[in-house]
């Protein structure tokens, strides 16, 4: 027994010196000059080890190699595309022998990765092979590859422990060769802990982007089940001043690997973040602040979906659920959302802004108006409809109420669809000051050019308070219907305009024309156009007519108002391509107090034409049609005086109805106000 232990210790004493010995007979240098041939031959790329390297076996086999960098090629402005202050690795020797891998430490100390793209685009990270030597002898033929060997279970995967693993003091570097744009993440300490592969998994770390830190927090509870392809408790966790990420649920790994569990998404200030992450928002109003996401995420190699989701923005709440599928030619995306109330206000400019146009880059100039508005108001830039076939879309939206300044728009919905590079989106309700419309417009994309495809109801609109709210003006009211039909295709703006087709028709019923009264313009030229009194109006009950659409030309000629002693008819055409107008309108008086019906009063009527760019309309009397028109009408008025003033001094006529004056249907027209007496 004495001989057994005796040769035991000597056996150990053996086996240690040799552990300190060995050590001593590598030579360091050729370790370090096979490493650099090696990464040469693997990647083409220079390792460069100008520090020390150390190699122990005792108590822990470790490798220490000091000042290492790895090469970028040429084209590049960063000179290496790693290079790390220190590295140094070590392992338990005994759990090593047994067949365990137990990691004593893995410290990367002052790491600075530069990942960089050339003008061309091609990342540093793109490792080139490295041409084979052409030695003049006929390359081996391949020899067949064996079967592949099936996939490890859990129980096969060989069991690591981590004891100090972690990144000091790293820093990330992102160039873009094209713009010159550059991005850096400093700061960076990682520390990994890990006992076993059944024990849980931890990653605690910080970074610091844009003078904000990042706090990062990753629990796993059992690595060996993810990487297994089985489901494991996970939580994830990133903190900042700008923003907020949290889940919690389960993560798998393998063929199925994904995520599947709560996400709660928070920002103090949209606006903030985005100055932030270097894209400030310009837009303005004063929304776009805090914003708060949750649901449940299910996501995917392909897919994700986003579930019983609260999406509140500002004072916004919504909820609804989207489902996004990459596995296809084209992403697919399929959800809805449904809004309490979509209040738009606090995303416009303030009332009072000025309209300006920047030209060229330089300092802002007033947007043109008149001629030189209707000139540049369409442009003849191509449309991109790239968009269009970029996705396939079927969404819902659904709004209890929108607010858009002081227009108020009832209970909304829409349906869109985006298939094939056609876009569909049916407005299915629409609720707007107790009108009820729906509508649909469609955009063709799939051809040269986009083709437009559109058509709108609206019934029972209140004219006057919807024109209180939108243009504060009451000087219309009434119960308005509209119905719209257009179809165009083209490549530019100006092109659809130019190409536009359709009809439609438009109403006012039971309503009044406030501000000007055209029974009394109509009698009078001098006062006609010097504008009337707040008080003035004209009641109609009826007010309307059809319009077709050809070419970009809008053509009305039966525009008709039926009033009290006055009708009005009109007709004309809107050229929307020069954005022009060019319409008459005809008032003629009538013996009746009625909307409808009675006989045409003698009297004069006076043409008005509108003609002129739309921003700028000119309004003027037509002269020449009042003289060639009225000639007979003045007569039959002058006539009247005259015998009126002598049956009233012979005793009256047959027209005379008791009180010896001859009646007068048109409510007493008198001549001379032709020249204002």
């Amino acid at each position: 027994m004495k001989k057994i232990l005796i040769a035991v210790a000597a056996l150990m004493v053996l086996i240690v010196g040799a552990l300190v010995v060995l050590p001593m007979m590598v030579p360091a240098d050729k370790i370090k000059d096979e490493v650099v041939a090696g990464v040469k031959g693997a990647t083409g790329r220079d390792l460069s080890i100008q520090g020390k390297v150390s190699v122990s076996a005792f108590p822990s086999l470790s490798v220490q190699v000091g000042n290492v960098a790895l090469s970028n090629p040429q084209g590049y402005s960063s000179k290496d595309l790693i290079r790390l202050g220190a590295v140094d690795v070590r392992l338990k020797l005994l759990p090593l022998l047994g067949g365990k891998v137990e990691v004593d430490s893995f410290v990367l100390v002052d790491p600075v990765i530069t990942l960089e793209t050339d003008r061309q685009g091609k990342g540093n990270w793109v490792f080139d092979t490295p041409a084979a030597k052409d030695d003049g002898k006929p390359a081996a033929k391949p020899a067949d590859k064996p079967a592949a060997a099936p996939a490890a279970s859990g129980g096969g995967l060989p069991d690591i422990r981590l004891g100090d693993v972690r990144i000091s003091n790293g820093r990330l570097t992102q160039i873009d060769g094209k713009t010159g744009a550059k991005q850096e993440i400093g700061d960076i300490n990682l520390q990994v802990g890990l006992k076993s592969l059944d024990s849980p998994f931890t990653a605690k770390g910080s970074l610091v982007w844009n003078a904000k830190k990042v706090e990062i927090t990753v629990d796993v509870a059992s690595l060996k089940a993810v990487m297994a392809g089985e489901a494991s408790a996970t939580n994830l966790a990133i903190t900042s001043e700008p923003v907020k990420l949290g889940f919690k649920g389960t993560a798998k790994g393998g063929s199925a690997a994904g995520l599947v569990g709560d996400l709660d998404f928070g920002v103090p200030s949209i606006r903030a973040l985005a100055a932030w992450a270097g894209s400030p928002i310009t837009m303005a109003g004063s929304g776009l602040g805090p914003i708060a996401i949750k649901g449940k995420l299910a996501a995917g190699a392909t897919q994700i979906a986003f579930t019983q989701a609260s999406i509140d923005i500002d004072a916004i709440k919504s909820k609804g659920e989207v489902t996004v599928n990459t596995g296809g030619a084209k992403p697919a995306v399929k959800g809805r959302l449904d809004v309490e109330m979509l209040d738009l206000n606090p995303y416009l400019p303030p009332d009072g802004a000025p309209q300006t146009a920047k030209a060229g880059g330089g300092e802002a100039k007033p947007a043109p108006t008149g001629q030189a508005a209707a000139k540049s108001g369409w442009s003849d830039d191509p449309i991109d409809a790239s968009g269009l076939k970029s996705a396939e879309v079927d969404f819902q939206l659904t709004c209890g109420g929108i607010l858009v300044k002081k227009i108020k728009v009832g209970k909304s919905a829409l349906k869109l669809a985006l298939h094939d590079g056609k876009m569909v989106a049916d407005l299915t309700e629409l609720a707007l000051y107790q009108g009820s419309g729906k509508g649909r417009v469609a955009l063709d994309g799939s051809q040269p050019g986009v083709g437009l495809d559109a058509n709108f109801l609206l019934k029972g609109l209140q004219a006057e308070p919807f024109l209180t709210d939108a243009a504060d003006s009451d000087r219309l009211s009434g119960t308005g219907n509209f119905d719209i039909n257009v179809t165009g295709r083209g490549k530019s703006q100006r092109q659809i305009v130019s190409s536009l087709d359709g009809k439609g028709a438009l109403s006012f019923l039971n309503g009044a024309i406030k501000g000007i009264n055209l029974a009394a313009m109509a009698r009078n030229v001098t006062s006609a156009f010097t504008g009337g009194a707040a008080s003035e109006k004209t009641d109609f009950a009826e007010l309307g007519g059809t319009y077709s659409i050809a070419k970009g030309i809008v053509t009305n000629t039966d525009l008709a108002m039926k009033s009290p002693l006055l009708r009005v008819e009109g007709k004309g055409t809107v050229d929307l391509p020069s954005r022009s107008v060019n319409y008459r309108i005809d008032p003629k008086l009538v013996a009746s107090l009625q909307g409808q019906g009675g006989s045409d009063a003698a009297g004069l009527a006076v043409p008005i034409l509108v003609s002129g760019p739309w921003d700028n309309l000119s309004y003027r009397p037509d002269l020449e049609a009042l003289v060639k028109q009225n000639a007979q009408n003045i007569g039959k008025a002058v006539g009247g005086a005259v015998g009126g003033a002598v049956g009233g001094l012979l005793g009256g006529g047959k027209n005379d109805q008791g009180g010896g004056k001859p009646s007068d249907p048109a409510g007493g027209l008198n001549p001379m106000k032709l020249f204002g007496r």
